[in-house]
């Protein structure tokens, strides 16, 4: 399995992917993927938070993109934070034409709790980790303001839909990498 590494928290969700994978007693391997053709050898992929707008023009400028939207027909897609953004069909408060993989049936909008200095921490209730609240970690967060055909909200958060899933590609506004709680990175490795 890998963490597409363009830009943003790579490390940071290879080192949580490797604890998950160590705590479930898993046979997966992690790493960053770099190149289109990497894509095509992992058994999942995390697209992870970072600026949305620079993942975009990367992935475009070296075929990542591409390879993306022919993996994501089947493999595990995972997006936090810019990689929400980046998986959504639609979105508010886009810069620049901004494009999207146009994978989730979800509206997005950047920024959607504030700027850099409204990031904050909170509890989240999310059904399908169990009863124990969750930590969410919101840096400069977009949100979901509207999910449609097979997307399913699984967790809302003032107003907002913050984590979503949609057959096998599963999206959140939030952190996880950021966390010492393993469960949504071990939720995703379920969908293998």
């Amino acid at each position: 399995m890998g963490v597409l590494d363009v830009q943003g928290d790579v490390t940071e969700h290879i080192v949580a992917l490797k604890r998950a994978v160590s705590d479930l007693g898993l046979p997966y391997d992690v790493c960053g993927v770099k190149t289109p053709k990497e894509i095509g050898n992992v058994s999942a992929l995390v697209i992870p938070g970072g600026e949305s707008t620079t993942i975009s023009m990367l992935s475009a400028r070296y075929g990542m993109d591409a390879a993306l939207l022919d993996a994501a027909k089947g493999m595990p897609v995972f997006g936090t934070c810019a990689g929400l953004v980046f998986l959504c069909k639609e979105g508010a408060k886009m810069k620049n034409g901004q494009k999207t993989l146009g994978l989730l049936d979800a509206r997005v909008v950047r920024n959607a709790f504030g700027r850099q200095r409204d990031s904050f921490e909170t509890q989240l209730n999310i059904p399908v980790l169990g009863n124990e609240k969750y930590p969410g970690v919101f840096i400069r967060a977009p949100a979901i303001e509207k999910v449609w055909g097979r997307c399913k909200s699984l967790c809302r958060y003032g107003g907002h839909v913050v984590l979503a899933r949609q057959d096998n590609i599963l999206a959140s506004a939030f952190h996880p990498e950021l966390t010492q709680d393993r469960r949504l990175h071990e939720y995703f490795l379920g969908m293998i």
